[in-house]
């Protein structure tokens, strides 16, 4: 008699283990956060070591971080990596960072960079802090990678990080299910992503910006974080199909001849590269290797 009934409460408690798409060994969510889409950022000094307003923002950059991980863990996450993803990787301040998480600090020099430890055991992806892709309109201190890069396309999608930085995730098939940052990188990971969690914390005019206040950024990342991990099945890795065709525009003849050694590179226009596998971590491996 107590058979059955005990079989069925083990299947209960499987499910609700493995609920909203999650691993058998709990919630495991991987947080990449950069600077220049945080709270109050507007320009170049906001955002670099030695401007006069950066240790107040790099404060601003780890309470939203902890924000995210906080709405992760109201959604009952296990396990959480911090990457840090701006200028040096070394910006978020560990001893502010909620404890109950990990930080990847500086960068390995691998071509990952702000992907820096994602691998398939994780279950979602999260970026705080991002930026729309050079030549955006309104889109607050917007850049591509590096000052040499004037666009990256990949089957004809032009690139913002959030981009690429998703078809990283979707190679090991996990979903970005939220991103945080301008208005104009929001637009530009739902238009690219299709379905995925967004907070604007300001909206650019010109090379001003309206912000939120940051205990109201921190207040929605919170709840948009922990309300996107709790519909986790709605999500859907990024992926595009093979072959990838990378498609390169740097800023000067120094950039496209030097990027142009890259082998398996071609020179496609006057400031134009092309680079094309069926293999989406080589395509990243190579915009790495050309850009530079």
């Amino acid at each position: 008699m107590w058979k059955p009934i005990f079989r069925g409460l083990i299947f209960v408690l499987t499910l609700i283990g493995t609920a909203h798409g999650q691993s058998n060994d709990g919630l495991k969510v991987f947080i990449s956060v950069d600077m220049e889409g945080i709270t109050g950022v507007v320009n170049v000094d906001d955002a670099t070591r030695g401007g006069k307003d950066y240790d107040y923002f790099r404060q601003t950059m780890t309470r939203e971080a902890n924000a995210a991980i906080e709405g992760a863990l109201a959604a009952g996450a296990t396990e959480i990596v911090v990457r840090d993803s701006h200028g040096s990787a070394l910006n978020l301040l560990p001893e502010m960072l909620n404890r109950n998480s990990k930080l990847l600090r500086d960068w390995s020099q691998g071509p990952m960079f702000m992907m820096e430890g994602m691998d398939a055991s994780f279950d979602a992806a999260i970026y705080i802090g991002y930026h729309a892709r050079a030549g955006t309109p309104n889109g607050v201190l917007d850049h591509t990678s590096s000052g040499n890069v004037t666009d990256v396309s990949i089957n004809g999608l032009s690139m913002p990080e959030t981009g690429y930085n998703a078809l990283m995730a979707g190679h090991f098939d996990v979903p970005v299910v939220f991103v945080a940052g301008d208005k104009a990188v929001c637009d530009q990971a739902e238009e690219l992503l299709g379905n995925v969690e967004t907070v604007a914390v300001k909206e650019g005019i010109g090379a001003a910006a309206l912000n939120l206040h940051p205990e109201v950024a921190r207040e929605q990342i919170r709840e948009g974080v922990e309300r996107a991990l709790n519909n986790l099945d709605d999500y859907k890795p990024y992926k595009l199909r093979a072959p990838y065709t990378l498609v390169l525009t740097l800023k000067t003849e120094q950039n496209i001849y030097r990027g142009a050694l890259y082998p398996g590179a071609k020179r496609t226009g006057d400031w134009e590269l092309t680079f094309v596998s069926d293999d989406v971590m080589e395509v990243i491996k190579a915009y790495v290797g050309m850009r530079r």
